[in-house]
């Protein structure tokens, strides 16, 4: 009897045992991010505007949604996010700009959204635009580093750049310096000088040298009716010797000369 009470009892605990064990475990809470959509076309723009979008997600799971970090593909697409904690069935938004300065012609930037959703964590969102360049003047300099090397002490510092317009319509520049005079084809410049759509103009500067040895570190502005690049520099550098460091020099390297 005491067997059979035994053996009554073992399966008792090894059917509700079965039983339990068969039922299912409960599932881990999680966030889960849902998007209305992941991609915006804002069509066709001019360039030079600021775009925006929001892009609205919700969290769909049954845990609080942590936005743990925003990127942007470059620096001219900004991204914010309204929270960074969202609970279950509530909504929040990613804010994207795009600034089209600079850009043309069919362009796509990217967002990577990184949370906590186990099965996503890595969202990309996207936004494209056509990108009109509207007609206008477009500065380029050339070049933009000048390197005058030694120079003797008294004399001027000399040298040469090239404007050009690579727009549709006509340029204006005015080059700004506290000591600089310019000449266009051996002549005085204008204060503004005017360069027609497709061409260029080659300008000469002279600044006096200092009575001093020095280096020579100088900055031409080139302020324009350019509306992306108003104003670009030209660098100039270089060393300025005295007749005795220039003597010093011939004495010291003569023989390398002769050969």
């Amino acid at each position: 009897m005491r067997v059979q009470a035994m053996v009554k009892r073992t399966a008792i605990i090894l059917a509700a045992f079965l039983a339990f064990g068969a039922l299912p475990l409960a599932a881990a809470k999680s966030a889960r991010i849902q998007f209305k959509e992941s991609a915006w076309n804002f069509g066709k723009v001019k360039e030079g505007v600021v775009l925006s979008h929001d892009f609205t997600f919700k969290n769909a799971g049954d845990a609080d949604l942590v936005i743990e970090k925003v990127r942007t593909s470059c620096g001219c697409a900004a991204a914010l996010v309204s929270d960074k904690t969202i609970a279950p069935g509530r909504e929040g938004k990613v804010e994207v700009t795009f600034d089209t300065r600079s850009y043309s012609g069919k362009v796509t930037k990217y967002v990577y959204v990184d949370t906590n959703d186990p099965a996503e964590p890595n969202k990309e969102l996207t936004v494209s635009a056509d990108i009109e360049i509207p007609p206008r003047p477009r500065i380029n300099v050339d070049p933009y580093n000048i390197d005058l090397g030694l120079l003797l002490e008294g004399d001027p510092v000399n040298g040469r750049f090239v404007v050009l317009n690579q727009g549709e319509l006509e340029l204006k520049v005015e080059c700004v310096h506290r000591d600089a005079k310019y000449f266009v084809k051996g002549k005085p410049a204008a204060a503004s000088l005017k360069v027609a759509a497709g061409k260029e103009v080659e300008v000469e500067f002279r600044i006096p040298s200092e009575t001093r040895s020095s280096t020579i570190r100088e900055y031409i502005l080139i302020k324009s009716n350019d509306p992306i690049r108003s104003t670009v520099s030209v660098y100039i550098s270089g060393f300025l010797i005295s007749r005795e460091q220039l003597k010093d020099l011939f004495k010291r390297y003569k023989d390398l000369l002769k050969g």
